[in-house]
């Protein structure tokens, strides 16, 4: 009987523990989506959010490069997306990528600004289960009026 309740005690009661414990929270992937109104390859001061457009997180093997996640979302009114990831990725590579925009007059990618990595591990010093994105965007056809006095701006501070 003294046999039983050791085996009890050292096998079955840790797993009953583990199992008891609360999931951990999802991490909630948070960035932006634009539309580059001045077609400079980055945000400026009549840069504009994109509210509905479509992105998507999505994981990929280091080793065959194949997709192993992928979940999408929408950006609010703001042009912002939340979207949950309830699993580690320990080494995977995982990025926030461009799948839509809702705006017509909006909807070619920028080049180089249509993804954005994010680490979705718990197991690399970051305490909070919140991951922001670099801001990723789409951009007009032709430039607005009004770019060349705020590309100007930035050149004057470059000076």
């Amino acid at each position: 009987m003294a046999r039983i309740l050791l085996l009890f005690a050292l096998c079955v009661l840790p797993a009953l523990v583990s199992a008891s414990r609360p999931a951990r929270s999802p991490f909630l992937v948070q960035g932006r989506v634009y539309c580059d109104t001045c077609r400079c390859g980055f945000e400026t001061a009549a840069t504009t959010y994109i509210p509905g457009a479509k992105v998507k997180v999505e994981c990929k093997d280091r080793k065959t490069n194949d997709v192993v996640y992928s979940r999408e979302g929408t950006t609010d009114s703001t042009g912002v997306y939340k979207i949950f990831v309830a699993e580690d990725h320990k080494d995977q590579y995982c990025d926030a990528i461009l799948v839509k925009s809702s705006q017509d007059d909006c909807k070619t990618v920028s080049p180089g600004r249509d993804r954005a990595r994010v680490i979705l591990t718990r197991y690399n010093g970051i305490a909070s289960d919140n991951r922001y994105a670099n801001s990723i965007g789409f951009q007009k056809e032709e430039a607005v009026s009004g770019c060349a006095e705020i590309l100007r701006t930035y050149q004057e501070d470059d000076e």
